[in-house]
């Protein structure tokens, strides 16, 4: 059974940077994805960036391409995600997903982390 523990989450001021971290401990499969989505308040949950653990597939959001980076540390089975330039929009609690199948897709992940607040101030 894989777990997800997220970390890295906080308040900032528009334009500051952030790195979360999602630690996954148990069997995952290096052809799988790990994906970040996020959720604001009162909009649903969506796709925000996702890697294969070998790396040779990565996946944004169109809005936050040019901004954040999805890395991971295969020996530490982490995976991360940059966040530069922040705006308020960005603001959201932040998941951590494991063992897709696909990337964009969150009924395609087999498990879920418990999410952690980002918070970007104006």
């Amino acid at each position: 059974q894989v777990q997800l523990v997220e970390s890295g989450g906080g308040l900032v001021q528009a334009g500051d940077s952030l790195t979360l971290s999602c630690a996954a401990s148990g069997r995952t499969f290096s052809n799988s994805f790990m994906g970040w989505f996020r959720q604001a308040p009162g909009k649903e949950r969506e796709f925000v960036a996702a890697t294969t653990w070998s790396g040779d597939i990565i996946t944004y959001l169109k809005s936050v391409k040019d901004r954040f980076t999805i890395s991971r540390d295969n020996a530490k089975s982490t995976v991360y995600l940059q966040m530069n330039s922040l705006k308020p929009e960005d603001t959201a609690v932040y998941y951590c997903a494991g063992n897709g199948r696909t990337d964009t897709r969150e009924d395609e992940y087999e498990v879920w982390g418990q999410g952690t607040q980002v918070t970007v101030s104006s």
